[in-house]
């Protein structure tokens, strides 16, 4: 549990799209953890993670938006099965009956809410999930049962949740997934650059009688949906505050800049701009007007399929992240792995 709330608390992990759902958070540290415990290879800790991304993928695709209109925090809920799926995986079984059982035993401790967003309840949750991922994998190692169609028969999965039971198919989830620019809600980060680019045009002068709007999608607002805010946490989770500490400084690169509120972000956020709902712009799109005129449209933010960051950039996340202390990690073992990593 505390790698994967770990993987998770600076909110600058991955993000699946198509199911707005973090894929790595809870199945890299439960195939490491485990594989670890197991004195796996690095190699046979990816092949599991592989496995898990992929079914939590397809899990969270076929179940958005569903889960999200409900209240739901899909990676936390699809993540206990993902976790699972690795964690079988790891433990010798890949597709099988109990890796079948794994999934549902991870659905019986599926939870997580959206309302979290901004607290350490989000980590927490996500946390949770791994756990509960190999909790499930070791139980239906022994045998224990769940209710054959538990995710789609009455009372089970689907009607309890909303959501739609899918297992992997032939569409990748890892073609689609979005890499973090800046550690902060996805949803912040088309709004981010479009104020990076309205910055640009105004040379940074906005004027005390400018009215800033952001215009995003109505999914946008339900991830990110503060406006004032009470701490660096909750200033990650708000669309109007991150515009303005973009407009003030640049974009928020560096983990520091969530480290408390900027006291001249907050108030510029409070004075100056305003949210408003689009639902004909795509979910992670944003649009900027100053005084009634548009100033930028992102589609796509740095990071996201469309817009991939670079090799460099790639390598400046994780030396930001971890210094030089998972150079090599790969070609050792899992426990040397999670050494470096600090949580072994």
């Amino acid at each position: 549990m505390e790698a994967g709330s770990a993987g998770h608390v600076l909110d600058f992990d991955d993000t699946y799209v198509p199911g707005l759902a973090h894929l790595s958070a809870p199945t890299a540290p439960a195939a490491l953890v485990l594989g670890a415990a197991l004195g796996a290879s690095m190699g046979e800790v990816l092949d599991a993670y592989a496995d898990g991304f992929e079914a939590m993928g397809a899990l969270a695709r076929s179940s958005h938006p569903a889960l999200y209109e409900r209240g739901w925090h899909p990676t936390a809920v699809c993540g206990a099965v993902g976790a699972a799926i690795a964690a079988a995986r790891l433990l010798g079984h890949s597709g099988d009956e109990v890796a079948g059982r794994a999934a549902r035993l991870a659905l019986v401790q599926a939870g997580g809410l959206r309302r979290a967003f901004g607290s350490d309840a989000k980590s927490i949750q996500v946390g949770a999930a791994a756990a509960a991922g190999v909790i499930a994998a070791r139980l239906a190692e022994r045998g224990v049962t769940a209710t054959a169609d538990l995710a789609t028969g009455p009372g089970g999965f689907e009607q309890a949740f909303g959501g739609s039971w899918a297992e992997p198919d032939s569409r990748p989830a890892v073609a689609e997934n979005w890499i973090k620019a800046y550690p902060c809600c996805l949803q912040t980060h088309s709004p981010i650059e479009a104020a990076q680019r309205a910055r640009q045009r105004v040379g940074g002068e906005l004027g005390q009688a400018a009215s800033i709007v952001v215009n995003v999608h109505p999914r946008a607002r339900q991830a990110a949906p503060y406006d004032a805010v009470s701490d660096g946490l909750q200033a990650k989770f708000s669309i109007p505050y991150t515009v303005a500490y973009t407009l003030l400084h640049g974009p928020p690169v560096e983990l520091s800049a969530f480290d408390a509120v900027d006291r001249e972000a907050e108030a510029l956020s409070a004075a100056h701009i305003d949210v408003r709902l689009d639902d004909s712009l795509a979910e992670t799109a944003a649009r900027l007007e100053l005084d009634g005129d548009e100033l930028a449209l992102v589609e796509a933010a740095t990071g996201s399929p469309a817009r991939p960051m670079t090799d460099a950039q790639l390598a400046a996340k994780v030396e930001r992240l971890a210094g030089a202390r998972l150079g090599g990690v790969l070609e050792g073992s899992a426990r040397d792995a999670l050494a470096a990593s600090g949580l072994g």
